[in-house]
């Protein structure tokens, strides 16, 4: 089964897409949407089957030569392109965040199950090898008291910020942010692993752009919390960790899990690394193409239901730490 896909967006987030997607023989890069031609045709210009070029969204979602849609455009335009495609058919593959806001995420899982079209969120680290060995062996921890996520890269962007230019990082029109663009890389996890939490509290440093430069987020579960950390404006070399009462549990990085280890309490450690044969990307191109192969609307762990939970955290965190967006005015 081929794929014929069209991309949303014309940057290094679409070129590693790109990259990744090609090591699976199901993907085609039929056409590219872009708001300027020049741009669009030099971007499709960098591979060698030269993919049609569209500077009109409407056209290109209604062309028969595509058949799936991969978005990555602002996150504040996610909802509209998504609807908008799926409207016409095409199944779509949308990055992270899904959208700006819970009632954007509704619309878009309406919009799928109105067309009989897949929605599926493109975080990546659910879908590697080294989170399903997470998943897998979850059990060998006993009972689970603590989930910690960190997630703090300093941006290059911030040094601009500092000098008085906002780029798109640090601006809230296109509902940006350290929540919504680090922050949901710990929380997503932790949704996938243990579902939706019954008390949200958040804290944050907002800047004078009107986004959040970082921030922290502490979640209570029945019988265990969980902790998240999340910044734009310092870093941290931390890892994850599942903390149980027979053991704990340590990921490298949340955002891209290639190391895991479980630390016993009699002193003992268990190497449940799994190897990774592709690029990071390339297993969320794959989950999606096998689950179009089987006439799927839903995937097991990128699920809607996944999707409008992390929404629903994410919505509640930004509430309590008086983060709004433009988008969040347009309801």
């Amino acid at each position: 089964m081929k794929v014929r896909f069209g991309i949303i967006g014309t940057n290094w987030i679409t070129e590693r897409f790109i990259q990744a997607a090609m090591e699976t023989e199901q993907f085609v890069l039929a056409a590219v949407y872009s708001r300027t031609e020049e741009k669009g045709k030099a971007f499709a210009a960098k591979y060698d089957h030269s993919p049609a070029v569209y500077t009109d969204l409407k056209q290109m979602a209604s062309s028969d030569e595509v058949d799936a849609v991969y978005i990555a455009s602002p996150n504040s335009f996610h909802a509209e392109q998504a609807i908008l495609c799926m409207n016409h058919g095409k199944h779509v593959l949308c990055e992270k965040p899904i959208a700006s806001n819970t009632d954007e995420v509704r619309r878009m899982i309406s919009a799928a199950q109105e067309n009989d079209v897949l929605l599926m969120e493109a975080l990546k680290s659910t879908l590697m090898p080294n989170f399903k060995a997470v998943k897998d062996n979850l059990y060998k921890l006993g009972r689970i008291r603590r989930y910690f996520a960190s997630y703090c890269q300093y941006s290059s962007r911030y040094d601009a910020f500092k000098q008085g230019t906002i780029l798109n990082a640090f601006n809230p029109e296109y509902s940006n942010g350290s929540l919504m663009d680090l922050g949901v890389y710990c929380i997503y996890p932790m949704v996938a692993l243990f579902g939706k939490p019954d008390k949200v509290q958040a804290a944050g440093v907002m800047l004078s752009s009107g986004v959040d430069g970082e921030g922290s987020i502490l979640l209570q579960y029945p019988k265990m919390d969980a902790v998240i950390m999340h910044s734009k404006i310092s870093h941290s070399y931390v890892p994850a960790e599942i903390q149980g009462e027979n053991g704990t549990m340590v990921i490298d990085k949340i955002n891209q899990p290639y190391d895991v280890k479980i630390y016993y309490r009699d002193g003992t450690i268990e190497d449940i690394t799994q190897s990774q044969t592709h690029e990071s990307m390339y297993y969320e191109v794959n989950e999606f193409i096998e689950l179009l192969e089987t006439g799927k609307r839903d995937s097991v762990i990128n699920s809607l239901e996944n999707s409008i939970i992390t929404a629903e955290i994410a919505e509640e965190a930004r509430r309590q730490i008086g983060l709004r967006y433009p988008a969040d005015e347009r309801l």
